[in-house]
């Protein structure tokens, strides 16, 4: 316990005497770990829009308006049966007539229609939307779809799932998600560096009292530890001004902007796990400081 005390007691001190650089350190850090904290809202933002489009996504096969019953019924249950499928809806030609007066920006283009041209459908929807392709592949292969659309003759125009949209959607998310990745690691590679800055300018202030230490049979880790002190407590300072920094902008700021401009954005800020970054970027912190201290004194402190 006295130990600690002491290695707290040097590591203020030495923070005191080499004020500036310490400053550099703490504000490098805080910077660092702020924009790393950033990008992991940014990423949970992403998700939760990702997640929200995804659960948009769905299957249409258009039906033929003279297929047997008994086939329509044998498609639905080879449907239905598939694992990936959460749920199926037939859509009649009433129903979809219905839905297009409903949808048409012209009430006149619905009633000058002669008859009910639209097809009956099935709506499709996956347990995990990411598996749409492969079942699309499942259902095309099927000798039931062939018997059951309502182009027998181009079946893929009888099926529609986005395709474009869904592929442009998964490549964006992927994309983000590796730059934040390498934005991430950048930082914390530009922190490493500034405490290890930090650290060794402090061995060399006191190269004289460490000398001292040495030859009065102090161990090595009680020579170290005040520089893992201080390392530490730079980490534990930049990291708690971050956390504060993001609780304040995703709290107030972000809020405020998504009630008075953005309502329309299906992202619920109460539902984001904050604490998870706060712990992280805490336990961040102090990995940053401890390792570039540890860094440090192997270079510059042969004890």
């Amino acid at each position: 316990m006295r130990s600690l005390a002491y290695f707290i007691r040097e590591a203020l001190r030495n923070s005191r005497k080499n004020f500036s650089t310490t400053l550099g350190a703490v504000i490098t850090i805080f910077l660092s770990l702020l924009v790393i904290g950033v990008f992991m809202v940014a990423s949970l933002i992403v998700d939760q829009l990702v997640k929200s489009l995804e659960s948009q996504i769905s299957i249409t096969i258009f039906i033929n308006d003279n297929v047997l019953e008994s086939d329509l019924a044998t498609f639905e249950g080879y449907v239905r049966g598939m694992p990936e499928v959460k749920e199926v809806v037939y859509v009649s030609k009433e129903e979809s007539l219905e839905r297009f007066k409903e949808l048409s920006t012209s009430a006149g283009i619905a009633d000058a229609l002669d008859g009910n041209p639209l097809p009956a459908l099935f709506e499709i929807s996956l347990n995990d939307p990411e598996q749409v392709e492969q079942v699309v592949g499942q259902i095309k292969a099927s000798d039931l779809f062939v018997a059951v659309i309502d182009r027998p003759d181009n079946p893929s125009s009888s099926i529609n799932y986005g395709e474009d949209f869904i592929d442009r959607l998964f490549s964006v998310s992927n994309i983000i998600r590796v730059v934040c990745l390498a934005l991430v690691l950048l930082l914390i590679f530009v922190a490493l560096i500034f405490i290890n800055n930090t650290i060794r300018l402090a061995i060399l202030a006191r190269r004289k009292e460490i000398a001292i230490m040495r030859l009065v049979g102090a161990s090595n880790a009680f020579i170290r530890g005040p520089f893992l002190m201080e390392g530490a407590l730079q980490a534990l300072v930049g990291a708690g001004l971050a956390i504060g920094s993001i609780s304040l902008v995703c709290n107030y700021l972000l809020q405020q902007v998504r009630n008075q401009l953005l309502e329309w954005l299906p992202v619920d800020f109460a539902a984001l796990n904050l604490w998870m970054i706060y712990l992280a970027l805490l336990g961040a912190g102090i990995v940053i400081g401890l390792f570039g201290s540890v860094w440090a004194m192997r270079r510059y402190l042969k004890v």
